[in-house]
């Protein structure tokens, strides 16, 4: 098993976020303040990478040429098509 190096951060939090994060922990979601703060950083930085992926899927088809029609006939397209998938 391989362990992670860990360098601490201090942190302060309005009253109101620290008790939220205590009542994640004491319902066992979290084994710690750490833990949870960990958790939500990681997932932070999974949306960031999402995000970047997305923009450059994004630059991609722009930069192709291909545009099959106006955004509001696109999007039109797409909910007629997610009704007849799922009603």
């Amino acid at each position: 098993m391989y362990f992670t190096r860990m360098a601490q951060l201090n942190i302060s939090v309005p009253e109101g976020l620290r008790k939220w994060a205590e009542e994640h922990v004491a319902e066992g979601r979290y084994s710690s303040t750490s833990d949870l703060v960990r958790d939500l950083m990681r997932r932070r930085q999974d949306e960031e990478a999402a995000l970047a992926d997305l923009q450059a899927a994004i630059d991609k088809g722009r930069a192709s040429g291909v545009y099959p029609g106006k955004p509001s006939e696109i999007i039109a397209e797409i909910k007629a098509e997610n009704r007849r998938k799922h009603g």
